[in-house]
């Protein structure tokens, strides 16, 4: 689910410092749930680093987790605005000994879904002292485990489910799929593009942070744009909702036998990442290749072959 900012939240930027102190402490105040969410939502607009820029997906999440957060406070005696200092630590160990929902889940929630949680809830707390609420940090020595599985083994790249489910994508579909799997682009890049972002052999994206990179294209996927009519008037080749897109991929790689295989787009991205590793052996071109920000980030994006220094160590 993503989640545009509301004339309610941009209603919040625009008070005076007084009202939204106010508006705040008597959300906090009577637990008023869709309020704080809207506190929170606009000092991730406003007041945060990214500001404006801060996307959907980041502003439902954060959304959910102080739908979460809120709730378990009331419930479990916690002042919101005058929290103890160990208030951020017992709504970690919750987390960490709550069972999972969800048809097939089982056991308790994911390491990625309690660091998530408590991302939302830090960000509240921020989103109060942003709002002149309270200057409580409940979350400063709270500590969340990193999760001891590699995201890389958890979320492994698809590699020959790729060409198998283009057979069964129509001409758009199939563009999407490569446009993430072999142009390395996230889907909601990819979701966005537009005929004049096409430049020969290139194409130019807009990413994450406003950053903009240049994308080299390959030629099947050249091949899979050339001709593709837009569909919108400002000339997208996509006019999907990212919901829209993950339904009928799914279907694609149902149709293609690999329905249990289907781990999201990020493992399409991740076999771009992957194979242009192995061809190169470098991270740094790989990372600027994915857009992202640090090598570090890469990392998690290549699946190492095993043994891949095999031939390295033979003669030392």
């Amino acid at each position: 689910m993503t989640l545009d900012r509301t004339s309610d939240t941009l209603a919040l930027v625009n008070l005076t410092d007084q009202a939204l102190r106010v508006r705040a402490v008597e959300a906090a105040s009577t637990y008023d749930t869709d309020t704080l969410v809207q506190v929170t939502l606009a000092y991730m607009t406003a007041g945060s680093l990214k500001g404006a820029r801060t996307s959907g997906k980041t502003l439902a999440a954060y959304a959910l987790a102080v739908r979460d957060f809120v709730p378990w406070a009331q419930g479990s005696g916690v002042q919101l605005l005058r929290p103890g200092r160990r208030d951020g630590g017992r709504y970690v160990a919750h987390l960490q000994t709550r069972p999972s929902r969800g048809r097939g889940k089982r056991g308790t929630l994911s390491a990625a879904t309690v660091a998530q949680y408590v991302a939302g809830a830090r960000a509240l707390y921020r989103a109060l002292r942003w709002a002149g609420a309270t200057e409580a940090q409940p979350f400063e020595d709270a500590h969340v485990p990193p999760d001891p599985t590699p995201g890389i083994v958890k979320n492994p790249p698809y590699m020959r489910e790729i060409d198998e489910v283009l057979a069964h994508c129509d001409a758009r579909l199939g563009a999407l799929l490569l446009l993430c799997a072999h142009a390395g682009l996230r889907v909601t890049e990819a979701l966005n593009v537009r005929v004049t972002d096409l430049h020969g052999a290139q194409l130019t994206v807009a990413g994450k942070g406003g950053r903009t990179r240049r994308v080299p294209l390959g030629r099947r996927v050249r091949a899979a744009l050339h001709g593709l009519p837009p569909v919108t008037a400002d000339g997208g080749l996509f006019d999907w909702s990212y919901h829209h897109a993950q339904y009928r991929m799914r279907q694609a790689f149902a149709a293609a036998g690999h329905g249990h295989a289907w781990r999201g787009f990020h493992a399409a991205r991740k076999h771009s990442g992957t194979r242009l590793y192995r061809a190169t052996k470098d991270f740094t071109r790989v990372g600027l290749f994915l857009g992202h920000a640090s090598v570090d980030t890469t990392r998690r994006y290549v699946a190492l072959e095993e043994n891949d220094v095999q031939n390295e160590v033979e003669d030392f």
